[in-house]
């Protein structure tokens, strides 16, 4: 199991940057990666809601996933991909978690931590489904996301 943590300090009070990222549906608004976003959001921000995430790419891929966790008061969320193209995002059993904490100087820390496999199961992948390739693609879209946030919260 390969895991990715990344982080931003964003000079914004927690609660603000939380606002950007706290509608499950709303991840078209601060990934940069995501062209549209279709949600079944109809109950709100709730376990069990989907998303299908469009990808900016040529073909316009997709990336089926669903809310496992929500808890507003400690500004974290959980969700899991339920279905990918491999080309987009080379994972599978992916998990993470996205998060805001409060730091004592006013600022606050956005992390973003998940978990999956290489979307090649078998011994000897090809170059572009191993891990280091699950590794990048995962670190790329954590990095994007993360940098545009703190540019959202600090405007």
């Amino acid at each position: 199991r390969q895991k990715v943590t990344k982080e931003v300090v964003v000079n914004a009070p927690a609660s603000k940057v939380w606002s950007i990222i706290d509608n499950f549906c709303a991840i078209e608004d601060w990934h940069p990666a995501v062209f549209h976003a279709d949600c079944d959001c109809s109950t709100g921000t709730t376990v069990g809601a989907t998303r299908v995430l469009t990808i900016a790419q040529e073909g316009g891929p997709k990336i089926h996933e669903e809310l496992q966790k929500f808890d507003a008061e400690k500004m974290t969320l959980k969700y899991k991909i339920s279905k990918t193209d491999n080309a987009v995002i080379p994972v599978t059993t992916y998990s993470a978690f996205l998060s805001v904490t409060a730091n004592e100087d006013g600022t606050s820390t956005v992390k973003w931590r998940g978990g999956f496999y290489r979307a090649y199961p078998n011994n000897e992948p090809p170059a572009e489904l191993n891990d280091e390739a699950a590794v990048k693609a995962v670190s790329a879209v954590y990095e994007a996301g993360l940098a545009n946030i703190k540019s959202l919260a600090e405007k």
